[in-house]
């Protein structure tokens, strides 16, 4: 009702006494109002955009979200590549619209999908190209044959852990028998800790705030993340994944002086020996006064810090995993292959968290470039 119309109109009356009579008829059958020990409706989970200059799921969302399911599969002989990732890339999309009949109902909230090419398929399309380099073998690995590599990753991240199965579900039936599935792992993230700014870290299964050094900038992510050239890579990054099993009983048998010694930070704040904040960078030249390390020699922070190791920033997405026995799923992107490799390397020598892990799944892929209608997932790389 207007102000210039102080008196409401018959159709005014009628439309409101209706609404009244509506409202009252349906508090008296099954209202939330008639129902107070309902619970409210959940507040719907923002969409996560899976089209743009990169791939959605590892920028984005901000925080990832808490339940993460990789699918690494082989692509058999012969198989156009370029089709095949065109159809995968499809399929993304109509998944994370929600209008793919294939999610059997399921709302897609913030699903992403996050492809990858493994060293084989890359080297079929340059043997130059970013990706293209195989991982080494390092130590504390008990890796079988069909653990290690891959020609094919799929990333699927959801708040709602039911779209895990039926989306990879969707996506290896949208590949049929052109690719076969080598190892899959599931895992999911704790709740977030705040850090600095907007950036947050879940802890691990070891009790620890995974994930506090990154690129987190814009700056930062422009410099150690994403890939710039040549062309048909530009706006991907390189990811390694290595699943490892954690010795959780003979760590939590430490002393908690002894479980931050190994990680050189403080197990209930993350913030390093040396002092500060969570978001402080650690002080490796720091000292007691009788001269030890405040953090010390072998911890992981000092042997993983990249001033240390000379190597670039990683943006790491881990998850704890509980198959067959308590793990970790890492998880790690950067735009040089070298600076997982360089990091590792320098870790394998002497870093004491190593002594409670065992890797038993490894492989690296070529994130693609974003995509979108006009633009199919892999063109330009797999024509």
């Amino acid at each position: 009702m207007s102000r210039a119309d102080p008196h409401p109109s018959r159709r005014a009356f009628l439309g409101a006494t209706g609404a009244v009579t509506a409202t009252g008829l349906t508090a008296g059958c099954d209202s939330p109002a008639a129902r107070p020990d309902r619970p409210p409706s959940p507040t719907p989970t923002p969409r996560v955009p899976p089209t743009g200059r990169h791939q959605a799921g590892v920028t984005l969302p901000r925080a990832a979200q808490p339940h993460l399911l990789a699918v690494v599969a082989d692509v058999g002989d012969g198989v156009a590549v370029g089709p095949l990732l065109a159809g995968l890339g499809r399929a993304v999309l109509t998944l994370t619209e929600g209008t793919d009949p294939r999610l059997l109902g399921l709302s897609p909230g913030d699903l992403t999908v996050t492809v990858g090419v493994g060293p084989r398929l890359v080297r079929g399309a340059g043997a130059a190209l970013p990706g293209a380099a195989d991982l080494p073998r390092f130590s504390r690995e008990r890796i079988a044959p069909r653990s290690r590599g891959g020609d094919l990753l799929l990333q699927i991240c959801a708040g709602d852990p039911l779209l895990l199965p039926v989306v990879a579900a969707a996506l290896l039936g949208q590949a049929g028998d052109r690719i076969r599935e080598r190892w899959r792992q599931s895992g999911r993230r704790g709740p977030e800790v705040p850090v600095t700014g907007d950036v947050s870290a879940p802890r691990n299964l070891l009790g620890f705030i995974d994930g506090i050094v990154g690129p987190h900038t814009p700056a930062e992510q422009r410099r150690h993340l994403w890939l710039t050239g040549p062309a048909p890579v530009a706006g991907g990054t390189i990811a390694v994944l290595r699943r490892m099993e954690l010795d959780l009983p003979r760590f939590a048998a430490l002393s908690v002086a002894g479980q931050e010694a190994v990680f050189g930070r403080r197990r209930a704040t993350g913030a390093p020996l040396s002092g500060g904040t969570v978001a402080s960078d650690p002080d490796l030249g720091a000292k007691t006064p009788d001269g030890r390390y405040l953090v010390p020699a072998d911890a992981h922070v000092r042997r993983a810090h990249p001033n240390v190791v000379g190597a670039g920033l990683m943006l790491r997405r881990s998850y704890s995993t509980d198959g067959p026995g308590p793990g970790l799923l890492f998880i790690s992107f950067q735009n040089d292959l070298r600076t997982f490799t360089k990091t590792l390397t320098h870790m394998d020598g002497s870093d004491a968290l190593l002594d409670f892990t065992t890797t038993t799944a490894t492989a690296t892929f070529l994130i693609l470039p974003g995509f979108d209608r006009q633009r199919p997932l892999g063109a330009g790389l797999f024509s």
